[in-house]
């Protein structure tokens, strides 16, 4: 585990010192078309998320929480009696 993570800690020094070695302007241009495309995603989520909340005629059903254990047994004892009654 220590060996992987000197090796990925070397590779992102590597990576870093590549960055640092290129020129400012480059630098900045790098760095604007990340957050371009960061802005880009963002923008393409929330309009997703917009879409399907804007078109969706489902109404909400709101219910208590049941007892999923206590929801078992009743449904084993009504499987039984829905069994006993086609007999």
């Amino acid at each position: 585990m220590k060996k992987l993570r000197a090796n990925i800690e070397q590779h992102f020094d590597k990576l870093d010192d590549r960055f640092r070695a290129l020129p400012l302007r480059k630098q900045r241009q790098y760095t604007l078309y990340f957050f371009m495309g960061y802005f880009i995603l963002t923008a393409a989520v929330i309009w997703n998320v917009w879409h399907d909340t804007a078109t969706s005629n489902e109404a909400i059903n709101i219910k208590h929480i049941e007892n999923p254990v206590l929801k078992k047994k009743e449904s084993s004892t009504r499987l039984q009696d829905t069994l006993l009654t086609f007999k």
